[in-house]
């Protein structure tokens, strides 16, 4: 298995990227919320990746964070779910708004995704619930070109205070999103824990 690719970025469209790995080019297909967070081409970029190997199909894809693989992979068990249709979801929404609609059973949302009707929506919560409960999907809200090892510390840190404060791992996850969504470039565990306990009460 190609567990991930790091090299040069040659190119880049919505749906897929050309890596260059010491002289060898991977076309490697991504999601929306990846291709959104790639560097410029001629830049250094390094891709969570999934090797998808079937009878009539062989093919390679990529993703910004390993949340982002782990939804893929385990969307792609649920019968009559394909890469097409998980690589749409991920398209769609972030792999923590993916687990909290399924867990709440929202179908009016997940039949938002393209490819997803009613009773693909019925069967994505029957199959994913339980699987989707045991993943850590909590991801990196930085961008691929340049990840900063104080503010994933800050991040693990301030996970880790908001759950001794009582607050369930989802719910910590999400408040620390979306105070990252206003400022990603937090780096202190102290800041980032009281906002997101703030964000958590309103």
């Amino acid at each position: 298995m190609i567990d991930y690719v790091s090299g040069t970025l040659v190119e880049k469209t919505p749906d897929a990227v050309l890596v260059d790995v010491h002289g060898i080019g991977y076309r490697v297909h991504v999601p929306t919320s990846t291709y959104e967070r790639l560097p410029e081409p001629d830049e250094e970029v390094t891709l969570h990746t999934y090797h998808y190997l079937r009878e009539d199909d062989e093919s390679l894809y990529g993703f910004a964070t390993q949340a982002e693989r782990s939804i893929f992979t385990t969307m792609t068990g649920v019968s009559r779910v394909g890469p097409a249709l998980a690589l749409s979801a991920l398209s769609s929404m972030s792999p923590t708004e993916l687990r909290d609609h399924v867990m709440e059973e929202d179908k009016s949302r997940l039949t938002q995704i393209s490819g997803v009707g009613k009773k693909t929506a019925d069967r994505l919560i029957v199959e994913l619930r339980d699987p989707l409960a045991e993943l850590d999907v909590f991801e990196d809200a930085a961008p691929l070109s340049g990840g900063s090892e104080a503010r994933a510390e800050a991040r693990a840190d301030a996970l880790k205070a908001l759950t001794e404060l009582g607050l369930s791992k989802a719910d910590a996850e999400r408040a620390i999103r979306q105070v990252l969504r206003d400022d990603a470039a937090i780096q202190s565990a102290n800041e980032l824990t009281q906002r997101a306990l703030k964000k958590s009460q309103e």
